[in-house]
């Protein structure tokens, strides 16, 4: 497995542990419908959230949630009504971006809630 691969995939149980941690119940993991991936799918209270998880290490000239193009926005769409209605769940859904930056051994989150509106896309 590349680098990447396994670096993207560590930043993917770290984002899943501070859900966790912050009291949300992990619904799905690596979601993929046709082209569309969800990384994760977790529940508070009556909100679905829809995960996307963005990593880079500290030496990039870019923040991570700079990388969600609106492209990737309308297929995490597509993918959550879908999970949606095969989970024959009524709740509202949100979208949100957890930015991970990694310095050296340690991690940052940035966790954007509400990042974008379903209805803007």
């Amino acid at each position: 497995m590349s680098d990447s691969y396994q670096f993207g995939k560590e930043a993917e149980e770290i984002a899943k542990a501070y859900l966790v941690q912050e009291g949300y119940k992990i619904l799905a993991q690596n979601y993929f419908v046709q082209k569309a991936e969800i990384d994760l799918i977790a529940q508070k209270g009556d909100l679905v959230i829809i995960v996307e998880v963005k990593a880079r290490k500290h030496d990039t000239l870019t923040e991570p949630e700079a990388a969600i193009t609106s492209k990737k926005m309308k297929l995490l769409v597509k993918a959550a009504d879908h999970y949606m209605q095969q989970s024959n769940l009524n709740l509202e859904v949100q979208f949100d971006i957890l930015a991970l930056l990694k310095t050296g051994t340690n991690w940052s989150i940035k966790h954007l809630k509400n990042a974008f509106d379903a209805s803007e896309i």
